[in-house]
Protein backbone atom coordinates (compact mmCIF):
# COMPACT_ATOMS: atom_id res chain seq x y z
CA UNK A 1 0.00 0.00 0.00
CA UNK A 2 2.85 2.37 0.86
CA UNK A 3 4.51 1.70 -2.52
CA UNK A 4 1.22 2.33 -4.28
CA UNK A 5 0.86 5.63 -2.48
CA UNK A 6 4.39 6.67 -3.44
CA UNK A 7 3.73 5.75 -7.05
CA UNK A 8 0.47 7.69 -6.96
CA UNK A 9 2.15 10.82 -5.55
CA UNK A 10 4.93 10.54 -8.12
CA UNK A 11 2.32 10.32 -10.84
CA UNK A 12 0.64 13.50 -9.58
CA UNK A 13 3.98 15.29 -9.56
CA UNK A 14 4.62 14.26 -13.18
CA UNK A 15 1.16 15.47 -14.18
CA UNK A 16 1.66 18.78 -12.38
CA UNK A 17 5.04 19.38 -14.04
CA UNK A 18 3.54 18.51 -17.41
CA UNK A 19 0.67 20.92 -16.82
CA UNK A 20 3.06 23.77 -16.00
CA UNK A 21 5.12 23.03 -19.13
CA UNK A 22 1.98 22.99 -21.26
CA UNK A 23 0.75 26.27 -19.77
CA UNK A 24 4.09 27.93 -20.52
CA UNK A 25 3.99 26.75 -24.14
CA UNK A 26 0.62 28.27 -24.98
CA UNK A 27 0.47 31.47 -26.97
CA UNK A 28 -2.15 33.00 -24.71
CA UNK A 29 -1.62 31.86 -21.10
CA UNK A 30 -4.48 31.84 -18.68
CA UNK A 31 -4.79 34.92 -16.47
CA UNK A 32 -3.51 34.80 -12.92
CA UNK A 33 -5.63 32.49 -10.77
CA UNK A 34 -6.57 33.36 -7.19
CA UNK A 35 -3.81 32.38 -4.78
CA UNK A 36 -4.42 29.61 -2.25
CA UNK A 37 -1.39 27.75 -0.94
CA UNK A 38 1.18 30.43 -1.74
CA UNK A 39 -0.78 33.35 -0.28
CA UNK A 40 1.31 33.35 2.92
CA UNK A 41 4.70 33.78 1.24
CA UNK A 42 5.39 37.27 2.60
CA UNK A 43 2.37 39.35 3.52
CA UNK A 44 4.53 42.42 4.16
CA UNK A 45 6.27 42.52 0.77
CA UNK A 46 4.11 45.27 -0.73
CA UNK A 47 4.04 47.34 2.47
CA UNK A 48 7.84 47.24 2.63
CA UNK A 49 8.05 49.28 -0.58
CA UNK A 50 6.98 52.36 1.37
CA UNK A 51 10.30 52.23 3.27
CA UNK A 52 12.47 52.28 0.15
CA UNK A 53 14.32 55.08 -1.62
CA UNK A 54 14.78 55.70 -5.34
CA UNK A 55 16.33 52.71 -7.06
CA UNK A 56 19.99 52.48 -8.05
CA UNK A 57 20.18 51.28 -11.69
CA UNK A 58 23.77 50.07 -11.28
CA UNK A 59 22.82 47.81 -8.40
CA UNK A 60 19.78 46.74 -10.39
CA UNK A 61 22.00 45.78 -13.33
CA UNK A 62 23.91 43.41 -11.04
CA UNK A 63 20.68 41.79 -9.87
CA UNK A 64 19.29 41.56 -13.41
CA UNK A 65 21.55 38.66 -14.32
CA UNK A 66 19.01 36.27 -12.87
CA UNK A 67 16.30 37.81 -15.07
CA UNK A 68 18.22 37.61 -18.35
CA UNK A 69 17.55 33.94 -19.07
CA UNK A 70 13.84 34.60 -19.53
CA UNK A 71 13.52 38.33 -20.20
CA UNK A 72 16.72 38.92 -22.18
CA UNK A 73 19.82 40.90 -21.29
CA UNK A 74 18.02 44.20 -21.84
CA UNK A 75 14.54 43.08 -20.82
CA UNK A 76 13.19 42.57 -24.34
CA UNK A 77 12.65 38.80 -24.08
CA UNK A 78 14.06 38.20 -27.54
CA UNK A 79 15.03 34.59 -26.78
CA UNK A 80 11.43 33.41 -26.58
CA UNK A 81 8.92 36.26 -26.87
CA UNK A 82 6.03 33.78 -26.91
CA UNK A 83 6.66 32.87 -23.26
CA UNK A 84 7.97 35.93 -21.46
CA UNK A 85 6.85 39.59 -21.55
CA UNK A 86 9.02 42.58 -22.31
CA UNK A 87 10.10 44.49 -19.22
CA UNK A 88 12.51 46.93 -20.88
CA UNK A 89 11.40 50.52 -20.42
CA UNK A 90 8.99 49.60 -17.63
CA UNK A 91 8.69 52.21 -14.88
CA UNK A 92 10.58 51.69 -11.64
CA UNK A 93 7.56 51.84 -9.34
CA UNK A 94 5.42 49.54 -11.46
CA UNK A 95 8.19 46.96 -11.72
CA UNK A 96 8.89 47.05 -7.97
CA UNK A 97 5.21 46.63 -7.12
CA UNK A 98 4.76 43.65 -9.40
CA UNK A 99 7.79 41.94 -7.86
CA UNK A 100 6.36 42.60 -4.42
CA UNK A 101 3.02 41.13 -5.48
CA UNK A 102 4.81 37.98 -6.65
CA UNK A 103 6.71 37.75 -3.36
CA UNK A 104 3.58 38.25 -1.26
CA UNK A 105 1.60 35.68 -3.23
CA UNK A 106 -1.03 38.26 -4.20
CA UNK A 107 -0.06 37.65 -7.80
CA UNK A 108 0.47 33.94 -8.38
CA UNK A 109 3.11 32.82 -10.84
CA UNK A 110 5.04 29.62 -10.24
CA UNK A 111 8.00 30.86 -12.29
CA UNK A 112 8.31 34.36 -10.83
CA UNK A 113 7.74 33.67 -7.14
CA UNK A 114 11.04 31.79 -6.53
CA UNK A 115 12.95 34.68 -8.13
CA UNK A 116 11.06 37.34 -6.17
CA UNK A 117 11.36 35.66 -2.76
CA UNK A 118 15.03 36.52 -2.02
CA UNK A 119 14.65 40.15 -3.15
CA UNK A 120 14.38 42.93 -0.59
CA UNK A 121 12.04 45.83 -1.24
CA UNK A 122 15.05 48.00 -2.12
CA UNK A 123 16.30 45.31 -4.51
CA UNK A 124 12.98 45.58 -6.31
CA UNK A 125 13.35 49.36 -6.66
CA UNK A 126 16.92 48.88 -7.93
CA UNK A 127 15.78 46.36 -10.54
CA UNK A 128 12.99 48.68 -11.57
CA UNK A 129 15.45 51.56 -11.98
CA UNK A 130 17.66 49.39 -14.18
CA UNK A 131 14.89 48.29 -16.51
CA UNK A 132 13.44 51.80 -16.66
CA UNK A 133 16.66 52.84 -18.40
CA UNK A 134 16.45 50.12 -21.04
CA UNK A 135 14.94 50.82 -24.45
CA UNK A 136 11.88 48.75 -25.20
CA UNK A 137 11.70 47.05 -28.56
CA UNK A 138 8.51 46.34 -30.45
CA UNK A 139 6.91 43.64 -32.50
CA UNK A 140 4.62 43.79 -35.52
CA UNK A 141 0.93 44.62 -35.46
CA UNK A 142 -1.52 42.46 -37.40
CA UNK A 143 -2.67 44.23 -40.57
CA UNK A 144 -5.02 41.51 -41.83
CA UNK A 145 -8.38 42.83 -43.01
CA UNK A 146 -11.37 42.04 -40.78
CA UNK A 147 -13.83 40.06 -42.91
CA UNK A 148 -16.99 40.19 -40.79
CA UNK A 149 -18.63 41.88 -37.85
CA UNK A 150 -18.84 45.54 -36.81
CA UNK A 151 -15.28 46.24 -37.97
CA UNK A 152 -15.59 44.60 -41.37
CA UNK A 153 -13.18 46.09 -43.90
CA UNK A 154 -10.83 47.60 -41.30
CA UNK A 155 -7.34 46.28 -40.73
CA UNK A 156 -7.13 44.37 -37.47
CA UNK A 157 -4.62 46.72 -35.85
CA UNK A 158 -6.78 49.70 -36.85
CA UNK A 159 -9.52 48.43 -34.56
CA UNK A 160 -7.06 48.55 -31.70
CA UNK A 161 -5.64 51.87 -32.86
CA UNK A 162 -9.08 53.47 -32.69
CA UNK A 163 -9.64 52.25 -29.14
CA UNK A 164 -6.13 53.16 -28.03
CA UNK A 165 -6.32 56.70 -29.40
CA UNK A 166 -10.00 57.57 -29.05
CA UNK A 167 -11.72 54.96 -26.90
CA UNK A 168 -15.47 54.60 -27.32
CA UNK A 169 -17.53 57.32 -25.64
CA UNK A 170 -20.82 55.55 -26.31
CA UNK A 171 -19.71 52.63 -24.14
CA UNK A 172 -17.77 54.68 -21.63
CA UNK A 173 -14.37 53.35 -22.75
CA UNK A 174 -11.63 56.00 -22.40
CA UNK A 175 -8.69 56.22 -24.77
CA UNK A 176 -5.83 53.99 -23.62
CA UNK A 177 -3.31 56.72 -24.36
CA UNK A 178 -4.95 58.99 -21.77
CA UNK A 179 -3.10 56.98 -19.10
CA UNK A 180 -0.44 55.09 -21.03
CA UNK A 181 0.67 57.90 -23.36
CA UNK A 182 0.54 58.23 -27.18
CA UNK A 183 3.50 55.86 -27.60
CA UNK A 184 2.41 53.55 -24.78
CA UNK A 185 5.31 54.68 -22.58
CA UNK A 186 3.18 54.68 -19.43
CA UNK A 187 3.16 57.17 -16.57
CA UNK A 188 5.72 56.57 -13.81
CA UNK A 189 3.93 58.91 -11.37
CA UNK A 190 0.80 56.83 -10.74
CA UNK A 191 2.73 53.73 -11.89
CA UNK A 192 0.72 53.16 -15.05
CA UNK A 193 2.78 50.61 -16.99
CA UNK A 194 4.67 50.86 -20.24
CA UNK A 195 2.56 48.98 -22.83
CA UNK A 196 4.15 50.02 -26.12
CA UNK A 197 5.87 47.06 -27.78
CA UNK A 198 4.54 44.58 -25.23
CA UNK A 199 3.88 41.06 -26.48
CA UNK A 200 0.27 40.82 -27.67
CA UNK A 201 -0.33 37.49 -25.91
CA UNK A 202 0.67 39.03 -22.57
CA UNK A 203 -1.42 42.19 -22.96
CA UNK A 204 -4.49 40.25 -24.03
CA UNK A 205 -4.11 37.83 -21.11
CA UNK A 206 -4.02 40.72 -18.67
CA UNK A 207 -7.00 42.42 -20.32
CA UNK A 208 -9.05 39.23 -20.11
CA UNK A 209 -8.22 39.00 -16.39
CA UNK A 210 -9.28 42.62 -15.88
CA UNK A 211 -12.53 42.07 -17.77
CA UNK A 212 -13.37 39.00 -15.69
CA UNK A 213 -12.38 40.68 -12.43
CA UNK A 214 -9.81 37.99 -11.64
CA UNK A 215 -7.39 39.26 -9.00
CA UNK A 216 -6.17 38.29 -5.57
CA UNK A 217 -4.54 41.63 -4.77
CA UNK A 218 -5.36 43.10 -1.37
CA UNK A 219 -5.34 46.69 -2.64
CA UNK A 220 -7.56 46.62 -5.72
CA UNK A 221 -7.77 50.32 -6.55
CA UNK A 222 -5.37 50.11 -9.52
CA UNK A 223 -6.89 46.83 -10.67
CA UNK A 224 -10.37 48.35 -10.55
CA UNK A 225 -9.30 51.20 -12.85
CA UNK A 226 -8.47 48.73 -15.59
CA UNK A 227 -11.40 46.44 -14.78
CA UNK A 228 -13.78 49.33 -15.45
CA UNK A 229 -12.10 49.97 -18.83
CA UNK A 230 -11.98 46.34 -19.93
CA UNK A 231 -15.45 45.25 -18.87
CA UNK A 232 -17.05 46.42 -22.14
CA UNK A 233 -14.38 45.15 -24.52
CA UNK A 234 -15.14 42.21 -26.79
CA UNK A 235 -12.65 39.41 -27.42
CA UNK A 236 -11.94 40.87 -30.85
CA UNK A 237 -11.26 44.31 -29.39
CA UNK A 238 -8.96 42.93 -26.70
CA UNK A 239 -6.93 41.05 -29.28
CA UNK A 240 -6.88 44.04 -31.65
CA UNK A 241 -5.71 46.61 -29.09
CA UNK A 242 -3.09 44.13 -27.87
CA UNK A 243 -1.84 43.69 -31.44
CA UNK A 244 -1.73 47.46 -31.95
CA UNK A 245 0.27 47.95 -28.73
CA UNK A 246 2.69 45.20 -29.77
CA UNK A 247 3.71 47.27 -32.79
CA UNK A 248 3.65 50.60 -30.94
CA UNK A 249 6.91 52.40 -30.25
CA UNK A 250 8.09 55.96 -29.92
CA UNK A 251 10.69 55.82 -32.70
CA UNK A 252 12.33 53.21 -34.94
CA UNK A 253 14.89 51.02 -33.22
CA UNK A 254 18.48 51.28 -34.60
CA UNK A 255 18.08 48.34 -36.98
CA UNK A 256 14.82 49.65 -38.42
CA UNK A 257 16.17 53.20 -38.62
CA UNK A 258 19.22 52.00 -40.58
CA UNK A 259 16.94 50.11 -42.98
CA UNK A 260 14.77 53.21 -43.50
CA UNK A 261 17.82 55.40 -44.17
CA UNK A 262 19.28 52.85 -46.61
CA UNK A 263 16.01 52.67 -48.50
CA UNK A 264 15.75 56.46 -48.65
CA UNK A 265 19.33 56.73 -49.98
CA UNK A 266 18.63 54.22 -52.75
CA UNK A 267 15.57 56.06 -54.04
CA UNK A 268 16.02 58.41 -57.03
CA UNK A 269 15.77 62.13 -56.45
CA UNK A 270 12.31 63.52 -57.21
CA UNK A 271 11.93 65.23 -60.59
CA UNK A 272 11.73 69.03 -60.53
CA UNK A 273 9.02 70.56 -62.75
CA UNK A 274 10.41 72.56 -65.66
CA UNK A 275 8.64 75.74 -64.63
CA UNK A 276 10.30 75.57 -61.21
CA UNK A 277 13.83 75.31 -62.62
CA UNK A 278 15.89 78.51 -62.45
CA UNK A 279 17.02 80.09 -65.73
CA UNK A 280 20.76 80.93 -65.58
CA UNK A 281 21.77 84.50 -66.34
CA UNK A 282 23.89 84.88 -69.51
CA UNK A 283 24.52 88.59 -70.17
CA UNK A 284 24.95 89.70 -66.59
CA UNK A 285 27.53 88.98 -64.00
CA UNK A 286 26.61 87.20 -60.77
CA UNK A 287 26.57 90.48 -58.87
CA UNK A 288 24.39 92.09 -61.51
CA UNK A 289 22.03 89.14 -61.41
CA UNK A 290 21.69 89.50 -57.64
CA UNK A 291 21.11 93.24 -57.98
CA UNK A 292 18.48 92.58 -60.59
CA UNK A 293 16.73 90.15 -58.27
CA UNK A 294 16.46 92.72 -55.48
CA UNK A 295 13.39 94.94 -55.50
CA UNK A 296 13.99 98.45 -56.78
CA UNK A 297 13.77 101.19 -54.15
CA UNK A 298 10.51 103.05 -54.12
CA UNK A 299 10.65 106.26 -56.13
CA UNK A 300 10.56 109.40 -54.04
CA UNK A 301 7.37 111.29 -54.66
CA UNK A 302 7.64 114.92 -55.68
CA UNK A 303 6.29 117.41 -53.16
CA UNK A 304 2.75 118.49 -53.89
CA UNK A 305 2.54 122.03 -55.34
CA UNK A 306 1.47 124.73 -52.91
CA UNK A 307 -2.09 125.84 -53.41
CA UNK A 308 -2.44 129.14 -55.26
CA UNK A 309 -3.60 132.06 -53.21
CA UNK A 310 -6.55 133.92 -54.59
Amino acid sequence: MRHARVIGIAGLVVIAVGAVAFAQSTVQPLPDAPAVETRDLDDNAVAELAKTTHGDPQKGAQLAGACAACHGLDGNADADPSLYPRIAGQSERYMARQLALFKSGERVNAIMQPFAMPLSAQDMRDLGAHYAQQTSGAGIADDAVVEAGPYEGMKFFEVGQKLFRSGDTDRGIPACMACHGPAGSGNPGPAYPHVGGQQAWYSSGRLYAYREGQTSEDDKHLFNVMAAVAKSLTDEEIEAVSSYMQGLHARPDPTMLAAIEAQAASMPAPAVPAEAQAVPATDATADEALDAAEPAPAAESAPAPAPETP
